[in-house]
């Protein structure tokens, strides 16, 4: 288990610090892809390897199986953290994608003159009127992204610190803590929950005060 443990944590390591950066300084479409096609195979194994640890807590002593379980978990939530930064970052480039074929189609737009009236396009005035609903566009895009994925990543926190607290009091009575401490651990997992829940709060009303106003 030790092995695929570590094996599992490399491949994330080597995700997050060179795949990721990887994808953010290409250039060309092709160089793009081929970044992406590498983090999707080596997601699918950190997954698949996840998968497989679950099966291995089963088979270690129980003495050390709540710590075990523990690290795996900690995999599967970094796991969920490095998911939604790819994700970011194919929206990202879509919506690069996207603003680059809607300038083309706009500066290939071919313009008819009236024979009945003087009319003057003023295609500079158009150009940045264009430009300006994109970059709008694409900062409530971005907004919404981020937020998504704010949300998402406070519920994963949240079911996080659910089983961390299972398994702080699993561990605290293979240990014989006291009542007193059990009591603190209660209160502070309490606390988190309201910090949770005012962090949602908080993103909605960010969410819909940038859809009002922008």
């Amino acid at each position: 288990m030790e092995a695929l443990y570590h094996q599992t944590n490399r491949l994330l390591q080597e995700v997050t610090s060179n795949n990721l950066v990887k994808i953010e300084r290409s250039h060309t479409p092709e160089e793009v892809n081929e970044a992406e096609a590498v983090v999707i195979q080596k997601l699918d194994t950190i997954h698949s390897n996840c998968s497989r640890l679950d099966i291995l807590i089963n088979k270690e002593p129980p003495a050390r199986r709540v710590n075990a379980k523990y690290r795996v978990d900690q995999l599967k939530y970094d796991l969920q953290h490095v998911q939604n930064s790819f994700g970011m970052l194919q929206h990202r480039r879509q919506m690069r994608a996207r603003e680059v074929e809607e300038r083309d189609a706009l500066l290939s737009r071919k313009f008819t003159t009236n024979d009945q009236q003087d009319t003057s396009i003023f295609l500079d005035h158009e150009l940045q009127h264009h430009d300006k609903l994109g970059d709008t566009n694409r900062n409530v895009d971005e907004l919404l992204g981020a937020g998504t994925n704010i949300l998402q990543g406070l519920r994963d926190q949240g079911s996080t610190l659910k089983g961390a607290h299972k398994r702080v009091l699993d561990l605290a009575n293979t240990l014989g803590l006291s009542n007193t401490v059990m009591r603190m651990i209660e209160r502070r997992s309490t606390q988190d929950k309201y910090i949770l829940f005012a962090g949602m709060v908080i993103v909605l009303l960010c969410l819909y005060f940038a859809l009002k106003y922008l």
